[in-house]
């Protein structure tokens, strides 16, 4: 039993070592174009990339686990040259990766994924075009010399541990365990989200992000994650497409409901922002828009402040709302772009456009910051400082998703408490988890003793206002701009049928740099939105966030929301609701809604050619 737990240790240990001299080896070649400030930064890489290279060492530890059950219980001959047959296997494969990889990062910039793969199989004459002998040389002697280094390091191992059949059926339930436990450095451990690309992100440098993504998981990752978008919701062609989106932009082009020139939105060129994500909110949680009494002292925000009556929230999900909010970049029905890592690296985004102006950016959420690849998203937005549930102790972290929201909204207060009054300008974004399922939180409200989801509510609506509580207490307040805004449709009601009800959301401005209060807006518009209007009230350039329409200007106004398969737009006079994969319409209202069917179709090819070219 003892040589068995050994020999599975041992290869597993060999993998993980192979990874992380494979980066080293990278960081080495590509030292010059990396730039790391330091040493430090190199070790950094190498740390945050180990759970990746655990992941990889444990996919392939699997079949060695198994064949070590194997020696325990039938002749050795036949498992050893399994065994060899394996090794051989995964060397070439290792040694190939690794030799592409190290080869086509200089090109690509970016790490192995199925690009290149594709490439090869559709068309090898012309992948191989501009491959010299010289390179295609050294890559051949490259490939055969790491094959063999690895194959002679993991059949060293085979030779050297040799299990005797002894004890064969407690020897069998502890390797069954054990390989059954590389479940745990595959997934990633037991935080909500899997292992991802996220998980090697760690600086604003890419180039030490990328050394410490394991080429292997890249690669993958992509075969796993592969989708043809420029092929996806063909619906005309280019020219067509272009002439509906002039068309829907003409259409929907109206004059503000307050004129800009005559009451600014600031008073501050440059606030300090907060941009509070509520998890799940609907405009249903808010009587001042139509909803029922539940998140009263969001409403009386609301009603202080400046209040956007007719705004949708442009996706279903968070991974989707996020760069919504941040990135101005619509939502899609069938995925989701925050999981593709080298195309969010392309996005241009609101903080990206602060952070050239000078503020410095936060992120706090009391979650996974790992999930969906969110960090690396974060990251690629130009958040330096991401606050996320390793922040928190553990016993803070008591629910589900991490710390809740009350705890949460705290560690913003210390940040600001600790922020000199004449400190650069901040933008804060807040990203709230407590109202979610399994709506479990520190609070009861007498009136929603039976009903856990309106409490949950409540819950992240009173820690909300205590924040805002606390920040009028800030001396930078007066100088401060709250946004309001939730991640994606609510969940309340819930099972609302009507998409574009149940898309229906708050977005309330508050604080006290905000001119326009105890005001309300009716302009239709999504959460793609906010970056034009905050950016143009400011005097800053919007020109980057291509979707982005300001909601205070002249137009054009109009929302766009996605949930899987279907696609709608509200505009002043017309709605569409489409189901793409039923080529079904589910709503159709106004006065001229065949025109925004195609408008809308329009709309969804054209996005997915920009996803397809990021």
């Amino acid at each position: 039993m003892r040589k068995g737990i050994l020999k599975f240790l041992a290869v597993f240990i060999c993998l993980v070592v192979l990874s992380v001299l494979q980066k080293a080896w990278f960081m080495l070649v590509y030292h010059s174009i990396i730039n790391a400030g330091s040493f430090t930064d190199y070790l950094q890489a190498i740390v945050h990339g180990l759970p990746m290279d655990c992941s990889i060492a444990g996919y392939l530890t699997v079949i060695p686990g198994l064949l070590i059950i194997g020696e325990l219980w039938t002749a050795r001959k036949w498992i050893y040259i399994a065994e060899k047959v394996y090794f051989a296997i995964i060397a070439l494969l290792l040694a190939v990766i690794f030799s592409l990889d190290l080869g086509l990062y200089l090109y690509w910039g970016f790490r192995l994924d199925m690009t290149p793969i594709f490439y090869f199989t559709s068309s090898p004459r012309a992948a191989l075009a501009s491959v010299t002998w010289s390179e295609a040389a050294g890559g051949v002697i490259g490939i055969l010399f790491g094959a063999a280094a690895v194959y002679a390091c993991l059949t060293w191992i085979a030779r050297k541990i040799v299990v005797t059949p002894v004890k064969k059926v407690s020897a069998t339930i502890v390797m069954l365990l054990m390989t059954g436990l590389l479940f745990i450095p595959i997934r990633g451990g037991f935080t909500v989200s899997a292992m991802n690309l996220s998980r090697s992100y760690f600086s604003q440098n890419q180039r030490l992000n990328h050394a410490a993504v394991n080429p292997v998981f890249s690669l993958m990752y992509s075969a796993t994650h592969q989708h043809d978008f420029g092929a996806q919701y063909r619906f005309m062609t280019e020219e067509d497409a272009d002439k509906a989106i002039n068309a829907l932009n003409k259409s929907v082009t109206a004059p503000p409901a307050i004129s800009p020139d005559s009451l600014p939105l600031l008073n501050e060129s440059r606030p300090d922002i907060y941009i509070v994500i509520l998890e799940s909110f609907s405009a249903h949680l808010l009587p001042s828009l139509g909803g029922e009494p539940i998140a009263l002292r969001l409403d009386s925000l609301a009603r202080e402040g400046l209040s956007f009556t007719d705004i949708y929230a442009n996706s279903f999900r968070t991974d989707r709302g996020i760069p919504a909010i941040l990135s101005s970049f619509p939502g899609q029905p069938s995925m989701s772009l925050m999981k593709y890592v080298e195309k969010t690296e392309n996005l241009p985004s609101l903080p990206g456009e602060l952070k050239k102006a000078g503020y410095d950016l936060t992120y706090f959420y009391g979650g996974d910051a790992n999930f969906t690849n969110m960090q690396a998203y974060l990251v690629n937005a130009g958040f330096e400082n991401i606050i996320s549930d390793k922040d928190f102790t553990l016993k803070q972290r008591a629910s589900k998703w991490g710390a809740h929201d009350n705890l949460l909204f705290d560690k913003v207060i210390a940040d600001v408490k600790a922020t000199p009054a004449d400190a650069s300008p901040r933008l804060r974004v807040i990203q709230t988890s407590s109202s979610h399922e399994p709506f479990d939180v520190p609070y009861h409200s007498p009136r929603f003793a039976s009903e856990p989801e309106k409490n949950a509510f409540a819950f992240t609506d009173s820690c909300l206002f205590a924040f805002v509580d606390s920040l009028r207490l800030s001396p930078r307040y007066d100088k401060s701009l709250i946004v309001l805004v939730p991640d994606h449709q609510g969940c309340f009601p819930p099972r609302l049928d009507d998409v574009v009800k149940r898309h229906h959301i708050p977005l309330i401005m508050t604080g006290g740099a905000l001119n326009r209060k105890a005001m309300t807006d009716s302009t239709i518009g999504s959460q793609i939105d906010l970056g034009a209007t905050l950016l143009n009230a400011m005097g800053l350039d919007s020109g980057n966030l291509v979707y982005s329409k300001d909601l205070l200007g002249d137009g054009p106004h109009y929302a766009v929301m996605s949930d899987p398969s279907i696609i709608s737009v509200v505009t002043p006079s017309d709605t569409i609701v489409y189901n793409c994969d039923a080529e079904q319409t589910m709503t159709a209202g106004g006065s001229n809604p065949d025109s925004l069917l195609t408008e809308a179709k329009a709309f969804l090819q054209k996005l997915y050619d920009h996803i397809e070219n990021l």
